[in-house]
């Protein structure tokens, strides 16, 4: 009998040579020069974008039955957008100096908001005092005559610069708690005190981001456990003065901090959850199962009228979950993965002490807010009321997120390969006219030569390794060692 024709033996071989070119092709693509600009840039301007999509969709049924204008919240949130771009497009335009520069002004009227703020609360509690003249406080937000704005976002911003360039100045001497507890923790402390009375899911944000700044820093884990206990204490602390009138609590009244803690901890059944207590968390539960897989159609929720409390804004991911189902917020949470691994990306290819610690805080910052609001309205954390970065209804918040993408983008473009090869072909007068100069190039230092703007520590502390931070105990251990060798 005649053989048959051979049999193909290299498909599986084929696929695994197509995936593994696909990663190669991937790695090919990240390895870009300005790689992490363009992931950033298109990170979170789908983001952006996706919210202004869901803000329409979760506001537009009630504005049109309450004023006729089905595009009110629209317009509103798409100028902030405009306002933010804006903001993105200066602070992409800035050099590191400016930065610097405004981090001390930055934090100054920061703390003058926020004081500003708690004092027009406490005398609106204590007194009834609406506000004094054009000046007036609504739980979060601080009217100055036509001008609305939330303090606690400002403090944000000012906070990352700030805190970057205190530590990067002090360098090596990070070692010591001294340096560490002055100026660094009592002002951290107050803003923790002023954002945190009013706003305690805003204070955990500005946790992360000091975790994080520290992170970037190599401050020992010993530091990180003494702040976690400080922390533990004054959380406990913020969440007691609601029963005074911190925040949304009212005197007498129970302590609604505490209720959403307890019911976190030992959640009722949903069929005997009363409406004033957990009545946003049975919410929330309904439009996730009622949107499965693929969601019930954009535009087509039917729990955002009205029966979601702040659909527009801390729980616009229920309303995600409900219209685009799981594959939606698949879609939100990869881009929000994305934008984390490109400001840690970008804080991990910085020479420059500061540009890497302000990258670190940053991304921090907004991953963090993001978790604590996705961990929120899927029961895997308490409701804090903190807004979805980019995604949720309000101006503030997101003309601040969109000033500090452009920092960060700032800060890609000054990456060494991305200033190098900006350099080698420089784009027309016109382009960066409109859009941004060229960054300066890097230094050329010798191979091994520290950094010029490593500080120098203390004189008369060598004696005492462990004060001192890991890396620079492994510099003089391997200085001895030679030493020891040439004897």
């Amino acid at each position: 009998m005649g053989a048959g024709p051979p049999k193909e033996s290299g498909g599986p071989q084929l696929r695994g040579l197509g995936a593994g070119g696909g990663l190669a092709a991937l790695r090919g693509l990240l390895a870009r020069p300005l790689a992490s600009y363009y992931l950033l840039l298109s990170s979170s301007g789908l983001l952006l974008l996706i919210g202004l999509t869901m803000v329409f969709s979760a506001t537009s049924v009630l504005d049109f039955a309450t004023g006729g204008n089905a595009t009110e919240s629209l317009t509103k949130q798409a100028i902030f957008a405009v306002i933010g771009v804006v903001a993105f497009w200066v602070c992409q335009r800035l050099p590191v100096r400016t930065f610097r520069g405004v981090a001390w002004p930055a934090l100054g009227v920061a703390l003058v908001l926020l004081l500003l703020l708690n004092s027009l609360t406490v005398l609106q509690s204590l007194a009834g005092i609406d506000g004094i003249g054009p000046i007036r406080a609504n739980l979060h937000w601080l009217h100055l005559g036509p001008v609305q704005l939330q303090p606690s976002e400002v403090a944000k911003f000012a906070l990352v610069l700030w805190g970057a360039d205190v530590i990067a100045r002090k360098g090596a001497k990070l070692g010591w708690w001294r340096e560490l507890a002055t100026p660094l923790f009592p002002v951290v402390g107050l803003l923790f005190v002023l954002v945190g009375y009013g706003d305690l899911g805003t204070m955990l944000c500005l946790l992360a981001l000091v975790v994080g700044l520290l992170w970037a820093a190599g401050v020992r884990l010993r530091v990180f456990a003494t702040l976690t206990a400080i922390g533990l204490l004054g959380v406990g602390l913020l969440v007691a003065v609601a029963s005074l009138g911190a925040g949304a609590g009212e005197r007498g009244a129970e302590n609604y901090r505490l209720l959403r803690l307890t019911m976190f901890i030992d959640p009722p059944p949903l069929d005997k959850c009363k409406l004033e207590d957990c009545h946003q968390m049975v919410q929330a539960r309904y439009a996730i199962e009622n949107g499965g897989w693929f969601g019930t159609g954009l535009g087509k929720g039917s729990l955002k009228w009205g029966e979601l409390p702040a659909a527009e804004n801390d729980f616009i991911f229920a309303v995600i979950a409900e219209e685009l189902g799981v594959v939606g917020c698949g879609v939100v949470v990869v881009l929000f993965a994305v934008l984390a691994y490109t400001g840690l990306r970008i804080a991990g290819r910085m020479t420059d002490p500061f540009r890497r610690l302000a990258a670190a805080s940053a991304t921090a910052w907004l991953i963090g807010q993001a978790m604590i609001n996705i961990g929120g309205v899927l029961g895997l954390l308490p409701l804090t009321g903190v807004p979805l970065p980019f995604i949720s209804d309000g101006g503030s918040a997101l003309v601040v997120t969109l000033a500090a993408i452009g920092m960060l983008a700032s800060f890609a473009r000054a990456e060494p390969d991305a200033a190098r090869a900006l350099h080698a072909r420089p784009p027309a007068r016109w382009v960066r006219l409109v859009w941004a100069p060229l960054p300066p190039l890097p230094s050329r230092r010798r191979p091994g030569a520290p950094s010029a703007s490593r500080a120098r520590a203390p004189e008369g502390r060598h004696g005492d390794d462990q004060t001192a931070p890991r890396a620079v105990r492994a510099n003089r251990a391997r200085r001895g060692s030679a030493k020891e060798r040439r004897r």
